[in-house]
């Protein structure tokens, strides 16, 4: 095939050339370059036996086998690799405009059985419900064009953080804790923040954005947010604060945290803003979808959240609440806190809130076709590496959309002809 010194097939072989540096050993650099192939090529199922028929039908088990150790085993760090990954896609984005936000998300991965590490019963987004399976959380990093998730790890519930025998089985690194998820989220955050990464707004959901702590720690790292909130929320309505403490009596110590009282107390923030004036809705459009323009009516008053303010000794600082009330609804359906400074435009303001459409999009694909959860294997290990490899072919293709509009198709890479009686295991029919 004739190619240009500037092609996608020259482009892929210098992006696995740069992956390859960084999973060291030279045998690690066919299995590396045929797992994203692999992914990147078109198929129904993406776990190691199936593209390893897609790279060389001819040698199945080999290939399957060499495939299945660089993934499940071999000892390379998939953080480094996510971060060459990243710097790659960064480079790109820069065409279209600085990183607009880092976005805090997790997705669920049904499973079958319970050996699989970290498979509990535990919410399921992708189901709606409680189910079997793994969740695993990521932080994106994302502008209106380009999106790519620069962090991923598996959530490892406390009951299988506190079992030994599970732990082992799985290979569960001795260094990993139980920890929540804003709190997997929290270290993902200082990780690229260590990494000098062009600051951002975190844009996380109301699982997130519920949890105070979430919230307050990134304040103490001076990070701007908009994240979603809960209707039954508290804040204290404009020209109300909590009361200040008691008038020292000259015994014990003198009183120090705020109160409240029946009259001077915080409002939820469901039933403040459903008896808002008409006049404070506002219609905004945040961007052009593919059935036109995407609008809705938003409210805009900066407040004091209440949270346990009783407990401290001032008053929390003005943040901007921000509420959706789509047209034909019966009452407000959205709500955010955000701590952007309070001249921040209200285009700006719902263009972050809305922003978290990009890791929707990107799990979408990374699920659809590039098997983020068809990963059969158990191990901790095995979990990661496939991970990542699943965000290091999205990122490439990524990248080359954010290069060319339209982008080339990736015509360079071929599926070898599957043999008549190839049946993977597990299926109920030929390939």
């Amino acid at each position: 095939m004739v190619t240009t010194t500037d092609s996608a097939e020259i482009r892929f072989e210098r992006y696995v050339e740069e992956i390859a540096a960084i999973v060291d050993h030279a045998d690690r650099r066919k299995p590396l370059e045929a797992y994203l192939t692999g992914l990147l090529l078109p198929g129904e199922r993406k776990s190691v036996e199936p593209m390893a028929a897609l790279i060389d039908p001819r040698h199945v088990g080999a290939r399957h086998q060499s495939m299945h150790h660089f993934v499940a085993n071999a000892d390379w760090d998939d953080a480094v690799v996510l971060r060459v990954v990243r710097n790659y896609v960064l480079d790109a984005m820069e065409r279209h405009g600085a990183a607009a936000g880092w976005i805090i998300d997790d997705t669920g991965i049904p499973k079958k059985g319970r050996h699989s590490v970290g498979v509990t019963r535990q919410y399921c987004g992708v189901l709606g419900k409680q189910d079997n399976c793994q969740v695993a959380v990521s932080l994106s990093i994302a502008n209106e064009a380009v999106s790519v998730p620069a962090g991923y790890r598996l959530y490892l519930p406390e009951l299988w953080a506190k079992d030994p025998k599970r732990r082992k089985a799985a290979g569960v690194p001795k260094t990993v804790r139980f920890q929540t998820k804003w709190q997997i989220a929290l270290d993902m955050i200082d990780s690229v923040r260590a990494d000098e990464l062009p600051p951002a707004p975190v844009l996380a959901d109301a699982g997130y954005g519920n949890v105070t702590a979430f919230r307050d720690a990134l304040s103490e790292r001076l990070i701007p947010y908009v994240v979603g909130i809960g209707g039954e929320t508290t804040v204290w309505p404009p020209g109300m604060e909590p009361l200040p403490p008691k008038q020292w009596s000259e015994k014990g110590r003198p009183p120090s945290k705020l109160r409240r009282s029946s009259t001077r107390k915080p409002a939820a923030i469901l039933d403040m803003v459903k008896h808002a004036p008409e006049n404070l809705w506002n219609e905004v459009c945040w961007r052009e979808g593919t059935r036109g323009k995407m609008t809705s009516r938003f409210f805009f008053l900066r407040v004091r959240p209440a949270h346990r303010d009783q407990d401290r000794h001032e008053p929390r600082d003005f943040e901007w609440l921000i509420a959706e009330w789509p047209k034909g609804e019966t009452e407000p359906t959205k709500f955010w806190l955000s701590t952007m400074p309070s001249d921040t435009s209200q285009d700006q303001l719902i263009r972050l809130a809305k922003l978290r459409w990009r890791i929707e999009r990107d799990y979408q694909e990374l699920k659809g076709s590039f098997g983020l959860d068809h990963y059969e294997g158990r191990g901790w290990r095995g979990f990661h590496h496939h991970g990542t490899l699943c965000i290091a072919a999205y990122a490439f293709l990524a990248a080359e959309r954010a290069r060319l509009s339209p982008p080339e198709p990736l015509s360079f890479l071929r599926a070898a002809g599957l043999p008549r009686d190839f049946k993977p295991r597990g299926s109920a029919s030929a390939a």
